[in-house]
């Protein structure tokens, strides 16, 4: 008898190893109650319902970078717009001092900084240096031309020399010594020779209606590049990037053909000092965002550049109160 109850088992369990006896069954089902065995098909089922909501609420990355672009370049316009709002409504001194802070580059930066670490600014900043030496030059080739030539010849020929400086300094190695060498070098000779384009009666400027929203989309454009391409192109080319004079370009194709090239160039000869304090900056922003962090870094050289401007508004003051 018990050699036929173990032929009728041992076939069963030979058709399917993973059968489970009617006995065995029956011990489970009554071992918990209906409620129970309920909740016994959760864990089959646990990380389905919630990896479905997770896909359906998870965005795609593309369509996340394009909404952060955009986003970002609406903030540095609005930045734009309001530093030009203030240029024009507060009178020559204070806007002066407004517009040679770092309008275009700071954003830049500021972006750059969420996207990379500080060591990313660091050279970022470290290949920024040599590039305001050639924004001086830039400056001094466009006050030349300008006093003869249309805005396009000299727009166009000042910006061809600033590229062709920008390419000789990728072929140099550069420190921070070196850099700052550079700049003393390039505002030893350019200032004196930019000296006499400096003092030109200004005409009364009428702003039409495009001038600002042309300015906004120069500096928003070139944050959405430098944003973008940063992912690719490296530190280097980032920083070369951020620094391409876009507001210089914007006063040259706006004021020149409106209040003609001598009074243009007066803008932009005028600009060397506060180039100058962008270019100091710039050398703190390297060394501090190695040593304290990118934020720490970017706050300093902006109290650099904020208070350079302040003192050059100051003694400009100063000379100009009679003597008593």
């Amino acid at each position: 008898m018990s050699s036929r109850r173990r032929l009728s088992v041992v076939p069963a369990l030979s058709r399917d190893p993973y059968a489970v006896s009617s006995h065995s069954k029956n011990r489970c089902l009554t071992a918990f109650t209906q409620r129970e065995r309920l909740w016994l098909w959760v864990p089959a089922f646990a990380g389905t319902t919630r990896k479905r909501r997770d896909d359906k609420k998870k965005m795609s990355p593309d369509l996340a970078f394009i909404l952060t672009l955009g986003f970002r370049m609406a903030v540095t316009a609005a930045f734009i717009v309001s530093a030009s709002v203030i240029t024009e409504r507060s009178g020559p001194a204070i806007g002066a001092l407004v517009a040679t802070l770092p309008i275009s580059a700071g954003p830049s930066y500021v972006f750059l900084a969420l996207d990379h670490d500080a060591a990313f600014i660091a050279e970022g900043a470290l290949a920024s240096l040599p590039v305001n030496a050639a924004t001086i030059v830039l400056a001094l080739t466009y006050a030349v031309l300008a006093q003869r030539r249309s805005a396009a010849v000299s727009c166009a020929s000042a910006v061809m020399v600033w590229l062709v400086l920008v390419a000789l300094t990728r072929t140099v190695h550069w420190s921070v010594a070196g850099g700052l060498f550079a700049n003393a070098v390039a505002f030893a000779i350019c200032m004196p020779l930019m000296q006499r384009f400096r003092h030109v009666r200004m005409p009364l400027i009428t702003r039409r209606w495009y001038d600002i929203p042309l300015r906004a989309a120069l500096v928003a454009t070139l944050v959405a590049t430098v944003v973008t391409l940063s992912r690719w192109v490296g530190p280097y080319v980032s920083g070369t990037i951020a620094l391409f004079p876009v507001v210089f370009t914007s006063m040259m194709l706006i004021l020149h053909p409106r209040i003609g090239g001598p009074a243009t160039a007066a803008v932009l000869a005028n600009s060397g000092w506060g180039l100058m304090g962008l270019g100091i900056a710039i050398a703190v922003l390297h060394v501090a965002a190695l040593q304290f962090g990118s934020a720490i870094g970017l706050c300093l050289a902006l109290a650099i550049c904020v208070s350079w401007n302040l003192t050059l508004w100051w003694s400009g003051r100063r000379r100009a109160v009679p003597a008593k």
